[in-house]
């Protein structure tokens, strides 16, 4: 079972009471500590997508890789980044270049074509950080796909047992924050051998802030 909303909300007002006001709005974060879970297996690594159903504050970063229609259609939706084959060439060339581009996007969409140059390129760069593109057909409603990814959030487990996500804004209700929660421990819990037992402890904290426990 998911943790409880109340037990959340609680450890958010608590987490917002000890923060210091800021000059900007902060983030809301959800660490969560796991047990009992042998990194060293492939299997048991994490690395998957979630889709909150309240932005959280910042929406993500999205750079589609493309060319042709697809390209045109991904720079009319506003993605935050859009390439072509060019450019992954000049990437493949600046190892610095490269990483500063994954740096700067949260999420990679590529035209299923471009696949194979991708792994090529920059593969190197994106696939230790986890951030290997979707690859999408050539008609695809890219549109659509880059307003769902920039309401997603990536939850990975690779070295150590633990993962930091961010699920709100400091300026947001509680209740929504909430529910992004939820929507983490849903994710976990399904790709968890022993789901919810596999969970040590959670916390909520702000960017500056002291980390609160959420009570399970």
């Amino acid at each position: 079972m998911p943790v409880e909303k109340k037990a959340v909300v609680k450890a958010l007002e608590e987490a917002k009471k000890l923060s210091k006001k800021r000059g900007f709005n902060q983030s809301i974060d959800l660490i969560v500590n796991l047990k009992d879970i042998d990194l060293k297996k492939p299997e048991n690594r994490i690395n998957e997508l979630v889709e909150f159903s309240n932005p959280p504050g910042k929406l993500a970063s999205v750079c589609v890789i493309a060319s042709g229609d697809l390209a045109i259609r991904a720079k009319k939706a506003g993605a935050d980044g859009v390439i072509g084959p060019e450019d992954l060439d000049a990437l493949a060339k600046d190892k610095k270049a490269a990483k500063q581009f994954e740096k700067r996007h949260d999420f990679f969409i590529a035209e299923a074509p471009l696949m194979p140059t991708v792994g090529k390129s920059i593969g190197s760069v994106l696939g230790p950080s986890g951030k290997m593109p979707t690859p999408v057909p050539s008609n695809a409603p890219i549109d659509s796909l880059v307003d769902r990814y920039r309401r997603m959030a990536r939850v990975m487990v690779k070295m150590n047992l633990n993962s930091q996500v961010r699920v709100g804004a400091e300026d947001m209700e509680n209740e929504k924050i909430a529910e992004n929660v939820q929507s983490v421990f849903s994710k976990l819990e399904g790709k968890l051998e022993k789901g919810s037992r596999n969970i040590r402890s959670a916390f909520i904290k702000t960017t500056m802030g002291p980390p609160v426990k959420i009570e399970m």
